[in-house]
């Protein structure tokens, strides 16, 4: 394409430095992330804008869209994209991209080390180590991944991910979801109370939004049993975080390994307090190998559109056929 034909990318927040250099080369790029005054930016150049380049969890929503009337496309940073309005997306034939897959395989290992680190406590012994304690007494016994059943709400491709992993641990392994997924053997369970009264571990890996918030509730804790285990490498939202620390606290739970939290980067004073829980600061796909190959993607959706190709991953809410 010629200079005068080079579309006009709108960046909404940094995502990383590398992403911002491939999209400068291949696109007039505009960045909103760093602006003084982000009205008078979108004023100046909303109608140019055709396409978006977002960061994860970055709000967008119609009154955005409205302000950008030539947008063809959102290539969003991120597998969820529970932030962005799809809905006024799809009204407005605006397609959205996000980064699946090339994040499954760090998110599993990150939730399969949550569920290691809870049950075996394993920042509480070395804090036990370095406090000097080990020197007077043994660290108490633990919890053990033996003759457990884990249940996984959600087993699309991080779901599946985890499950595989899981297969060689030797712990019986069931899940919940919309739908059964006949290319699987594990158990399924049609309600969610149900997958919980059946097992002793909940590995929540579903989309965040609406249809999910809150579903792990107090009635879904209490199922899963003074045994019971919940690790969260999803969105916090997916959980009732005010029920979860009632559970912890009182012992309705054993204990919880979370990687996400309802108002991040906030984190309940009441839940850091208690020693039940291993608590990360959402760093599932927060590696360098992985985070440059979303940031690749992220790109590459975008240059993909504009060659007339059509996007990689689009999400299935914005649907795209050559023939549109």
């Amino acid at each position: 394409m010629t200079p005068d034909q080079t579309p006009d990318i709108l960046l909404i927040r940094q995502t990383r430095p590398d992403v911002a250099e491939r999209l400068a080369a291949r696109f007039r790029l505009h960045r909103l992330d760093d602006a003084p005054d982000r009205d008078a930016v979108l004023s100046a150049i909303g109608p140019r804008i055709r396409g978006l380049a977002v960061g994860a969890m970055c709000p967008i929503d119609a009154a955005l869209f409205d302000r950008l009337p030539h947008l063809e496309i959102v290539s969003s940073f991120g597998v969820g994209y529970d932030t962005i309005d799809v809905g006024a997306a799809a009204r407005r034939g605006i397609v959205v991209t996000h980064t699946p897959d090339v994040l499954s395989d760090e998110v599993a290992d990150l939730a399969l080390g949550l569920l290691l680190a809870a049950v075996r406590r394993i920042p509480q012994g070395d804090r036990y180590l370095r406090a000097g304690h080990w020197r007077a007494a043994s660290f108490p016994l633990t919890a053990s991944l033996r003759e457990r059943r884990v249940g996984i709400l959600g087993l699309g491709r991080i779901g599946q991910a985890i499950a595989t992993r899981l297969e060689g641990f030797g712990v019986g392994i069931a899940y919940h979801g919309r739908t059964p997924r006949a290319e699987v053997s594990y158990a399924y369970h049609d309600s969610l109370i149900g997958l919980a009264q059946a097992v002793d571990v909940l590995i929540v890996a579903a989309p965040g939004g609406p249809e999910t918030r809150g579903i792990v509730d107090a009635a879904v804790l209490a199922a899963l049993g003074p045994e019971g285990i919940v690790v969260n490498i999803a969105r916090g939202s997916v959980i009732d975080e005010a029920a979860l620390i009632e559970a912890l606290r009182a012992g309705t739970i054993h204990a919880a390994g979370l990687d996400v939290f309802e108002n991040e980067p906030q984190v309940p004073d009441a839940l850091i307090a208690l020693e039940n829980t291993v608590l990360l600061p959402h760093v599932g796909s927060g590696s360098h190998h992985t985070r440059t190959a979303m940031g690749r993607l992220l790109t590459d959706n975008l240059v993909s559109w504009f060659e007339g190709d059509g996007p990689l991953t689009p999400v299935p809410e914005t649907p795209w056929s050559r023939a549109r």
